[in-house]
Order: structure tokens, then sequence, then C-alpha cells
């Protein structure tokens, strides 16, 4: 037994010890050392202070700024510690009601548009915390968020082209905007407050 015992026993320490420090240790490192931003969440400074990151979604009322994806995580929109969908499916009440109610808050916001509400800017993503809406979505708000600016459509536009991302390769997924990273463009062009 002991013939048995012993070598299970330091393989079992060894590969703890590979698989269980040294490994991790060694990817982290790599990480780090390769892409130190990912690495830390891809966070966004402003002023030295962090205002979000470009993986996690905000929460944005304000008419002057775009407005992302809905959240389905509680208690709060875009909770990161409950990330999820809300699971109702196309026949549930439940979700033809937040989308009325969603799209009612669009009209709304902005009465002059009659386009077509995109879909992403009625109905959760699977994890409640997407960051990114398509450039239709951007595009239906572009007139709300240039008049609250008092700034032309023609330079909210070229600011939702400089904030979408491309398809990998040109072919792997659709361009997406980043809500969070528009914003700051925002702000950062028309000389606004911080983001709130």
């Amino acid at each position: 037994m002991k013939n048995i015992l012993r070598p299970a026993l330091v393989l079992l320490f060894a590969l703890s010890l590979l698989t269980g420090i040294a490994y991790p240790l060694l990817v982290t490192g790599v990480a780090q050392g390769l892409f130190p931003t990912q690495a830390h969440g891809s966070l966004i400074l402003r002023d030295g202070q962090v205002v979000g990151s470009t993986l996690i979604g905000q929460h944005f009322t304000n008419p002057a700024y775009f407005w992302g994806r809905p959240s389905a995580t509680s208690p709060m929109a875009n909770n990161a510690a409950a990330s999820g969908g809300s699971n109702l499916g196309p026949m549930n009440p439940a979700l033809v009601d937040a989308v009325t109610t969603r799209v009612a808050a669009l009209r709304a916001a902005d009465p002059s548009s009659t386009a077509a509400v995109p879909v992403d800017l009625v109905t959760a993503s699977a994890s409640g915390l997407d960051p990114h809406i398509s450039q239709a979505a951007a595009q239906y708000q572009l007139g709300r968020v240039a008049k609250a600016r008092q700034l032309s459509t023609q330079v909210v536009r070229g600011l939702i082209d400089q904030a979408t991302q491309r398809p990998v390769l040109g072919v792997l997924g659709e361009p997406v905007v980043n809500v969070l990273q528009l914003n700051i463009a925002l702000d950062a062009h028309s000389g606004h407050a911080p983001l709130n």
C-alpha cells in the first residue's frame, strides 16, 4: 500500500503545483505583459478616474447621451454581479409590456422621430451587460442627441463613425458602437461636464 500511496501523493502535489500555481501565474504574467489593458478589465479612465469599462454597458437616461441596450440585471441596470437575461420568451406578455414601455420612452424622448425603433434599443441582451448598440440604434438616436447638445447631425454622425467597431477581418461579426466611448467622445467634443 505504501508503494502505491507515496507516488500518488507526490504526483498529486506536483500536479497541484504545476496546474494550480505555476500555470495560472504564467498565463497571468503573459496576459498582463502582452495585453495589459484587457487583463485589467478594459477600464476607461477620465481625468485619472475610472468611468467604466469597454466590456460592460452603462445606463444612460439623459437625452444628451446615447442610450445603450436595456439591461435585465437586478437590482440595478448593468449589474455585473447579476449578469443574465430576462429569460422572457417572445410570447410572454411581460416581454411585450417591457418592449412597449421602452418604445414609448424612446418616442417621448424624441417625438420628432418617426423611424422604426431598432430592436436592440428595446430588448435586453443575454448577459444584460452589453456595452454596444448597432449602427442603426445609434443613427436612430442621432437627432435627439444632436438637438440636446446643439450640434450638427454631421458632427454627431462623425463621432458615431469614430466609435464604431468594425467586424474582425472585415467579415466576422457586425459593426457595433460602444456607447460609453461614444458618450465620452461627445463630452470631449462639446465640453460638457463629466458623464452622468
